[in-house]
């Protein structure tokens, strides 16, 4: 078989796996079960970095895992929220389709274009300097895994009735700052912590209004 096998990419895969059920169960309507599994995919990716980098690779095999987690990314944290908040909007009264499609169509393509770039600088930066990455440039495509579950408990408990709701224009928003020059330094132990927290905050909150999901 083609490709390269150890446990530096389990964490990846198994993130990609929970993206594809989570997909499955948004278009049947189980939307709370949807994004949960975005977040648990946000987790396996938070992780996936740490682990890949205490397995010896060959040069090869770091181009791969580079390559992959791109790839895996721009499913779990590209198409999958799409899919999440257009079977949101279509189950809302105030649904606009056109206004969706926009938001939704660029921050696929702002995905794309900050997961290719990422590609590219990751390569080169490894190639000359080595080492741990200090700072991302724009905001990292995993954040939605966290702000979009955030997003959207603010819209069930603030924008009922509105025409402008808070996972549409909030992906517009996540789109712009994948690719901008903004500079966010990345967590490693005690930053992973905090997001941890935060995260299962927010995943408490999810299960909590989870029943008005479909409503």
């Amino acid at each position: 078989m083609i490709g390269y096998y150890n446990y530096s990419v389990i964490l990846t895969y198994f993130g990609l796996s929970t993206s594809i059920v989570g997909m499955f169960q948004a278009f049947r309507g189980n939307l709370k079960f949807a994004v949960l599994c975005l977040m648990i995919s946000g987790i396996c990716d938070m992780f996936d970095g740490t682990i890949a980098r205490k397995c010896k690779r060959t040069e090869d095999e770091k181009s791969f895992g580079i390559q992959i987690d791109s790839l895996c990314d721009l499913i779990c944290f590209g198409a999958f929220p799409a899919i999440i908040v257009f079977n949101f909007m279509e189950d809302i009264e105030s649904f606009n389709f056109w206004l969706t499609m926009v938001c939704i169509t660029f921050y696929v393509l702002a995905a794309v274009i900050r997961l290719g770039y990422f590609n590219v600088s990751e390569i080169n930066r490894t190639a000359n300097e080595g080492g741990k990455r200090l700072y991302y440039e724009g905001l990292p495509v995993t954040s939605v895994s966290l702000l979009l579950p955030l997003f959207i408990v603010c819209d069930l408990l603030l924008t009922k009735g509105w025409f402008i709701r808070f996972y549409n224009i909030g992906l517009l928003i996540i789109g712009l700052l994948f690719i901008s020059k903004l500079k966010i330094k990345k967590p490693y132990f005690k930053g992973l912590l905090i997001v941890s927290l935060i995260g299962a905050i927010v995943f408490t909150l999810v299960v909590i209004f989870g029943g008005e999901f479909n409503g």
